[in-house]
């Protein structure tokens, strides 16, 4: 796998105030990605943009802004019982030494909420651990074949887990 530089103040120049999520739910194959996972509540897809190979997104189908603020304990519980499954799946389908959590975004960028679920492989030096693997300007370039071969384990481990 080869790793490639990505300019995401071109990518978010584009997005033109577009939310990518909402647009990849509608269906816009400019903004297609390759899911893992769905219910009536979110979604789990494979990161466009990988800094460490296997990593996903998980975020509500409904369009929220603050992580906590906009939804009830029921919803948010619900939307951890996603992340959870999926984080277990990445972790038995991915050499993972620690299991990244986190959501990240911003109002000027990515404003709906989710969740990133990046496993961290073995044998990292500790300097390049924790923020530092998460660096995102220099991301691993999966071919769709890949992208979708990683998809369907995903998918097969959350399926033997249910």
């Amino acid at each position: 796998m080869t790793r490639r530089r990505v300019d995401f103040e071109a990518i978010r120049h584009n997005l033109e105030g577009r939310c990518f999520i909402c647009e990849f739910l509608a269906g816009n194959p400019e903004f297609a990605h390759v899911l893992v996972y769905e219910d009536e509540d979110a979604v789990a897809f494979l990161n466009k943009y990988p800094s460490l190979y296997g990593y996903v997104l998980v975020a509500p189908r409904e369009h929220r802004e603050q992580v906590t603020g906009d939804f009830s304990t029921a919803e948010y519980l619900r939307l951890q019982a996603v992340v959870h499954r999926v984080g277990e799946a990445v972790r038995r389908s991915v050499p993972t030494e620690r299991l990244y959590i986190l959501s990240l975004g911003s109002q000027q960028g990515n404003r709906h909420v989710h969740w990133h679920v990046a496993p961290l492989p073995s044998g990292v030096p500790f300097e390049e651990q924790q923020l530092a693997a998460l660096d995102t300007n220099l991301c691993f370039e999966l071919s769709q074949h890949d992208a979708e071969e990683l998809a369907d384990r995903l998918r097969r481990a959350l399926a033997d887990m249910s």
